[in-house]
């Protein structure tokens, strides 16, 4: 990971609010006076304290449960009974569960309450007879109450803040898809940046995720001003050259107002992060976001490895697709065809995201089989006698056989592809005469992508069909060779998918594959 560089204009932020908020507890009007007086011009590390009042122990817990941020609370022992003072300690730390507060006792009547045992009970911090609290002694005691409420806050959002990376890091590494994983990496990030504010930031803060391989650059995902960006270039000419600096100089940058995060995959692949909004951001924060940030390098590396894995099983299976396609005299790109149309068709009907995506890598194994036909068979200009359409049909257990001992994922679907691309919903296909949904979704999608296009080429024995004309005949084949839910997608989508039909001709990959 980079090391974090930080601009050297920017100034120390606190970690905590504005004011130092002190509540005073006592029934005796008197002491709120003479502590106001006393602590009237408290001011520490550039805060004033800001004091809050409360006659009775029920006041007080009022007071705590809709102001949590208060520091230090000087607290009476006797008020409306001889043992308020200690129920309010007790409630603060045991019913509102707040062990951050500072709680100093004061009281008058010293022999009722026991020093030793009242601090260790009621996990009271600080114990002081009221004939003692001098004016020094009542600040010295504030700002190491103070300094001591500085620290658990810390400890505190550390903890929150470790917690917050741990949960996103794990959340965001069961993301497979880099797309989806860097959609995810801003979520978080931008949440760990705003420990601090509300939500409005999340409305105001553009964030932008980029993958640079070689010297081209890919916009993975963006929000704010940056949700619709597709291209580089679109970028304004300051980030653009913000993102080369840091590309340059192999570091992640914080300045006043934004945080640019640099992850290098390897010499010619490298992500960057870019956020704005960070002009409040303190220095834990940004610690927090280092800590993040070389989690997140590990898991970048980690998903470009699978990516490289998946894409090299996509381009094997294309060639192998590619080899029987050309045995076959098949129209160029066929198997493209029938991949691209399956993804979407899969996704229309309602499959994930995941299992589209699996679909669409297998089904350019659909034919695999007809490696195992005779050339006389595969190629014979004509229909096929009797005799010999009963050897083609042993294409799709030929092509089972194959693929089927393989314990990867993407062959065990293309096992079941080729075994069922060729059976009919009514129950009339081959080889198993499966019908309904008894035949695997992946094959009825498969067998709607396979035919449609086959019809729209031409083939060794037949000259390509008018769109109307295959549209008839899966009209015609609802329910008898197609799923009718399939039909009816297909049909009310005809446009998208007789342009992926007639789009996908070059050798290069389909959009959806990368």
């Amino acid at each position: 990971m980079a090391k974090i560089n930080f601009s050297k204009k920017e100034k120390k932020k606190t970690l905590l609010n504005d004011t130092w908020k002190i509540l005073i507890v006592d029934d005796e009007i008197a002491v709120h006076e003479i502590t106001k007086t006393v602590l009237g011009h408290f001011e520490l590390d550039g805060k004033k304290a800001e004091l809050l009042n409360a006659y009775s122990g029920k006041e007080a817990l009022e007071i705590m449960q809709t102001t949590p941020d208060i520091a230090v609370i000087l607290l009476d022992v006797v008020m409306e009974t001889e043992n308020a003072g200690l129920i309010v300690a007790q409630k603060i730390r045991e019913e509102l569960n707040n062990n951050i507060v500072r709680i100093i006792l004061r009281t008058g009547q010293p022999g009722s309450a026991p020093e030793q045992e009242v601090i260790v009970k009621y996990r009271i911090n600080d114990y002081k007879e009221k004939t003692e609290l001098t004016s020094k002694k009542l600040f010295s005691s504030i700002v190491t109450a103070i300094r001591s409420y500085q620290d658990l806050i810390i400890i505190q959002k550390s903890r929150d803040g470790l917690e917050k990376i741990i949960d996103s890091t794990k959340s965001i590494n069961e993301e497979r898809s880099l797309e989806l994983f860097a959609k995810g990496v801003l979520t978080q990030l931008i949440s760990i940046l705003n420990l601090n504010n509300t939500s409005l930031i999340l409305n105001t803060n553009s964030a932008l995720s980029i993958e640079q391989r070689e010297k081209s650059y890919t916009i993975l995902a963006g929000t704010g001003e940056y949700e619709n960006i597709k291209h580089f270039e679109e970028i304004n000419q300051k980030v653009r050259t913000l993102i080369l600096d840091a590309i340059e100089k192999e570091t992640t940058q914080f300045d006043d107002s934004s945080y640019l995060g640099y992850f290098k995959f390897n010499d010619n692949i490298k992500y960057l992060i870019y956020i704005t909004g960070c002009e409040n951001i303190n220095i834990l924060d940004k610690q927090l976001t280092e800590i993040f940030s070389n989690n997140i390098a590990v898991a970048f590396n980690n998903i470009s490895l699978t990516k490289e894995i998946i894409d090299t099983q996509k381009e094997v299976i294309e060639r192998l697709g590619e080899v029987v396609e050309k045995r076959s005299k098949e129209a160029s790109k066929h198997v493209h065809r029938v991949a691209e149309f399956s993804y979407h068709l899969a996704l229309d009907y309602g499959l994930s995201q995941k299992e589209a995506q699996l679909l669409q890598m297998a089904s350019p194994m659909h034919d695999v089989g007809k490696i195992g036909i005779p050339d006389a068979i595969l190629l014979k200009p004509g229909k096929l006698d009797e005799a010999e359409f009963k050897i083609m049909k042993k294409h799709a257990s030929i092509g089972y056989k194959i693929l089927k001992s393989s314990k990867r994922e993407i062959f065990k679907a293309a096992a079941t592809i080729a075994y069922e691309h060729h059976e009919k919903f009514d129950g009339s296909g081959y080889p198993l005469k499966k019908r309904g949904e008894d035949i695997h979704i992946f094959g009825r999608i498969t067998a709607v992508a396979d035919v449609f296009d086959a019809l729209s080429h031409k083939r060794c024995y037949k000259e390509p069909w008018k769109l109307e004309d295959i549209l008839t005949l899966m009209r015609d084949q609802r329910g008898k060779h197609f799923d009718p839910k399939l039909v009816d997608i297909v049909l009310k989508n005809i446009d998208k998918y007789s342009d992926i039909i007639a789009f996908v001709k070059d050798y290069t990959s389909l959009n959806s594959f990368k």
